[in-house]
C-alpha cells in the first residue's frame, strides 16, 4: 500500500541558491547582502571565491541532483507528490516557484530546507522568505516546514559512513574535527526555542557519530567542533574557533591526522569545497598533518530517505496521528511548528555565504 499523503498536494525543496556564471556572482552577493550598507567592492573580493571555480557555485546542480533522487525515492513507494525547487537568493526564485505552484493548484504543501539545524539564518529567514512570497501571491499555498533532522538515523547515519572512510585514510589516532558554519554568537544565544540551540544540536549530532564510530571500533579519540566561513565586522563575535586555527592546535599537540567533518552542511557547496578543500587543506599541508574530509550527505540514500520518510511522518502528523518521530542522541526529535519567537532575528544581520 502506497503512503498517504493528504493534506498535502505537493512538497518544496527550498535552499540557498548560488550564481551559475561569472556574471552571476556580483548580483548573488548583492542579494545575499542587501540591506546591510556592503560596499561591492567587498562583495568583489568574496567573488574571489565564486571566480576561483569558474564563477559558478555548485549548490544548484546539487539540488538539481537532490531533487532527481527525490522523485526516484517518492516513486519506489508510490508517493505520487509534485515536487517544486526555489531558492532564496538566485534563480529559481522562491517567489517565482511559489506562483508556480499557485498556478497548478497546489493549495497545501511541505517544504524541504537545506538546513539542518536551528537558528535565524538557518530556520526562521526561510519561514520569513515563505511568509514574504506569500504575501505577494494571490492563491499562495499553505506551506508547513518539516521538523529540524540534524539528529535523524539518516542524517547521523550518513556522517558515520562518511567518517569512517575519512579516518580509514589517516594514521591511527587520527582526531575528528566536526565543522559547521559559524554564527554571530548573539544568533546563537537565542537559536532554538530555548536558546544555544545551534551549538547544542551540533555538539550532540558530533557525540551520536563519535558514539556510534567507537561502538564500531573500540577506540577512543580526540574530537571538537570547529567553524568555517566567519564574515562580518571583526568587532562582532562569531563562533570560534576557525578551522584552521584548530589545525594548527592538532599540529602543535603532535595529533597523527585528522578527520575534517562537515556536519553543517547537506552537500558540498562553496563553504565546503573552498573553506575545507581549499582553504584548510592548505593549512594542513602547510602543517604537514595529514587531513581527509568526510562527504556529506547530498544524495546518500540514507539521507533522501530520510527526507522522504519526514514528509511522510509529517503528513501523517497533520492528520492528527502519532507517526514514529526516529532520532538519535539527547535532544529529541524537534518540533513540527517553531514558537513565534524562536530564533528571533539580530538588529543588525550580518552577512552569510551559502546556507547554514
Amino acid at each position: 500500500m502506497s503512503p498517504a499523503a493528504p493534506p498535502y498536494d505537493a512538497v518544496l525543496l527550498l535552499s540557498f541558491g548560488g550564481p551559475e556564471k561569472p556574471d552571476d556572482v556580483l548580483p548573488f552577493l548583492q542579494n545575499v547582502t542587501r540591506g546591510r550598507g556592503i560596499p561591492d567592492e567587498r562583495l568583489k573580493e568574496v567573488g574571489e571565491h565564486y571566480y576561483a571555480f569558474g564563477g559558478r557555485s555548485p549548490i544548484n546542480d546539487q539540488n538539481r541532483e537532490l531533487l532527481k533522487a527525490l522523485r526516484e525515492s517518492f516513486d519506489e513507494i508510490g508517493l505520487d507528490l509534485p515536487i517544486y525547487w526555489g531558492n532564496r537568493n538566485w534563480a529559481p526564485y522562491l517567489t517565482d516557484t511559489m506562483r508556480e505552484m499557485a498556478a497548478d493548484g497546489v493549495r497545501r504543501a511541505v517544504v524541504i530546507v537545506t538546513s539542518a539545524y536551528p537558528s535565524y539564518s538557518g530556520c526562521r529567514q526561510y519561514r520569513e522568505n515563505l511568509e514574504d512570497a506569500a504575501r505577494e501571491i494571490p492563491g499562495a499555498p499553505r506551506i508547513d516546514k518539516l521538523r529540524h533532522y540534524a539528529n535523524h538515523p539518516g542524517f547521523v547515519g550518513s556522517f558515520v559512513e562518511s567518517t569512517a572512510e575519512a579516518l580509514s585514510k589517516l594514521p591511527d589516532g587520527s582526531a575528528i574535527a566536526y565543522v559547521t558554519h559559524s554564527i554571530p554568537t548573539a544568533m546563537n544565544a537565542t537559536s532554538g526555542p530555548d536558546g544555544n540551540g545551534y551549538v547544542d544540536w551540533h555538539l550532540d549530532v558530533a557525540a551520536s557519530i563519535t558514539a556510534e564510530l567507537e561502538r564500531r571500533t573500540g577506540q577512543t579519540r580526540r574530537t571538537d567542533l570547529v567553524y568555517c566561513s566567519r564574515s562580518g565586522p571583526p568587532q562582532v563575535p562569531w563562533l570560534e574557533p576557525d578551522v584552521n586555527e584548530h589545525l594548527e592546535v592538532l599540529a602543535a599537540d603532535g595529533v597523527p591526522g585528522v578527520a575534517v567533518v562537515p556536519i553543517g552542511f547537506v552537500s558540498d557547496h562553496m563553504e565546503v569545497i573552498y573553506d575545507l578543500d581549499t582553504e584548510a587543506a592548505k593549512t594542513a599541508e602547510k602543517l604537514r598533518l595529514p587531513m581527509a574530509r568526510a562527504a556529506t550527505p547530498g544524495t546518500d540514500e540514507k539521507f533522501v530517505t530520510m527526507l522522504r520518510d519526514l514528509v511522510v511522518e509529517r503528513a501523517a502528523a497533520e492528520r492528527g496521528e502519532q507517526p514514529a518521530r526516529p532520532c538519535v542522541g539527547k535532544l529529541g526529535p524537534a518540533w513540527d511548528d517553531c514558537r513565534h519567537d524562536c530564533c528571533p532575528p539580530l538588529r543588525r544581520p550580518t552577512p552569510q555565504k551559502e546556507a547554514v
